[in-house]
């Protein structure tokens, strides 16, 4: 059974990076489709689906999220019914705690601002709530619900003993100041204090939130509290509790996912030609891992235009422009010869071999995806959360290519903030060899048990089925053993 969601209205252009405002699909509500043993899609899961667009309205991101979800558990509960007893269903869409408090500060030239933060602690039955915090004008309640109910089943994939949550804030730190984000970061923490915690609730950095903001919201803690908990908040600097491949975790665990999906086809990454979207720390280091992996990447993309390279990308000049200038993408374009820069249409536009969607959610439509395939494209792992969408994951999987949804392709971020946590616990740290292959073991588990629930539930190399399926039980068994909570 597939029942896919329409999605209309996109913006056509498609560079974008984790700092570009993400597009707000429009979600109409499927028709009734048969599951895998002839039951229409009416009952107990479509059910829950209508209470959560009637409950939720204008979350369309939200309602995009859930429908992914609930159209593959239909196998799932088809054949254990259990699931669905106890309101299992609809307890594991309807977050435990949502937080939503103003966020006042001065800036530079003493002009008070009013910003909004957020928290939504959805689920905590394998740990405490684990999600990142964006700052980014697009925040808004359904933007951090869907992330939270999507981070709910990545990290159960990971196995870390962690819970799903998300958080963040309308700020927009680009352009501020230092010290107006050091204000902003103080006045947020001063209310967010309350709701976190190392066993609690352990946020991370996501959009608009890197090393700078994690220090200025760790600093405010850590006073507030009068306690240095440094398992508080992942992505800290080494020198202060930070680990070892953090920055690099997600791109790099994208890369793995793909090596490990061509791998059940005797196939690996040497050779093969990449279209990589955004310029941030995703993109950079599945840049990077590609490269090791004997790939050729020949694109990035910033909300300017995207670069094609043919002769391949030049890591260490991308680094220079975007991690330590802050540049666009054009500046790339200046320094080497033979690439070029396209303001027009979208990177995947460019043929190649594999494609690594690691901007932000539904980038990649139907149309994109149509493009794609057309160009020979055989791979999509995701990178960014939700990128693809439903229109676009229907053409990819009609097309019977190897497809990895972001809740698995992209979880080797959160996987490596849990083992940041670990090392916080026991005041140790490990060296970066020992950290990546922490995460390289991690990526493989989540192939393995993608690929085992898609066969159990009568859909081999689904990794949809197979990412919500094996998420979904793990928590789900774990949530009726802790009784109505």
């Amino acid at each position: 059974m597939r029942c896919f969601i329409s999605v209309s209205g996109a913006v056509p252009g498609l560079y974008l990076d984790e700092g570009d405002v993400p597009r707000n699909p429009v979600v109409r509500l499927p028709q009734s489709s048969p599951n895998s043993e002839g039951v229409p899609m009416q009952g107990v899961v479509e059910k829950v689906y209508e209470q959560v667009v009637d409950r939720n309205r204008g979350e369309a991101e939200f309602h995009q999220a859930v429908r992914e979800v609930l159209e593959s558990l239909d196998p799932v509960i088809a054949k254990h019914p259990h699931y669905a007893e106890g309101a299992l269903l609809e307890r594991i869409v309807e977050p435990e705690r949502q937080v939503i408090f103003r966020v006042p500060w001065v800036d530079d030239a003493g002009a008070v601002h009013v910003n909004r933060g957020f928290r939504v602690e959805f689920n905590s039955a394998l740990g405490p709530y684990k999600g990142g915090l964006r700052f980014h004008p697009s925040v808004n309640v359904g933007i951090i619900k869907f992330l939270g109910f999507e981070q709910i089943f990545k990290n159960a994939l990971t196995a870390q003993g962690i819970g799903g949550g998300k958080g963040g804030s309308d700020f927009d730190p680009h352009g501020r100041s230092d010290a107006e984000v050091m204000r902003f970061c103080q006045s947020f923490m001063t209310e967010l204090s309350r709701h976190i915690g190392p066993s609690t609730d352990v946020p991370a950095g996501d959009i608009g939130v890197g090393g700078r903001e994690i220090g200025y919201l760790f600093g405010q803690y850590k006073r507030l509290r009068n306690a240095y908990d440094a398992g508080v908040l992942t992505g800290k600097g080494l020198a202060w509790g930070g680990s070892l491949v953090r920055t690099e975790a997600t791109g790099y665990g994208t890369v793995l996912f793909a090596q490990s999906m061509l791998a059940t086809r005797g196939q690996t990454l040497e050779d093969k030609t990449v279209a990589v979207s955004g310029a941030g720390n995703v993109a950079i280091y599945a840049i990077e891992k590609a490269q090791k992996l004997g790939a050729r990447p020949i694109t990035f993309s910033d909300s300017s235009g995207y670069v094609v390279d043919e002769a391949g990308i030049d890591l260490e000049l991308l680094k220079q422009v975007k991690e330590v200038e802050r540049g666009r993408v054009k500046d790339y374009v200046d320094r080497r010869p033979g690439s070029r820069l396209v303001t027009e249409g979208r990177v995947w536009d460019v043929p190649v071999d594999v494609a690594l969607p690691c901007a932000t959610q539904n980038e990649l439509d139907g149309a994109a995806a149509t493009t794609l395939l057309k160009g020979g494209c055989t791979v999509v792992a995701e990178g960014a959360n939700m990128p693809s969408t439903p229109d676009a994951v229907e053409a990819f999987q009609s097309a019977g290519i190897l497809y990895a949804p972001g809740k698995a392709s992209n979880a080797g971020g959160v996987a490596t903030s849990a083992l940041e946590m670990e090392q916080n616990a026991g005041r140790t740290r490990w060296d970066f060899a020992t950290a990546e292959a922490k995460l390289d073991g991690i990526m493989t588990d989540i192939h393995d048990s993608c690929v085992a629930a898609a066969e159990e539930y009568g859909r081999p190399g689904d990794y949809v089925l197979g990412a919500n399926a094996a998420g979904f039980t793990r928590v789900a068994d774990v949530m009726i053993a802790h009784g109505i909570v």
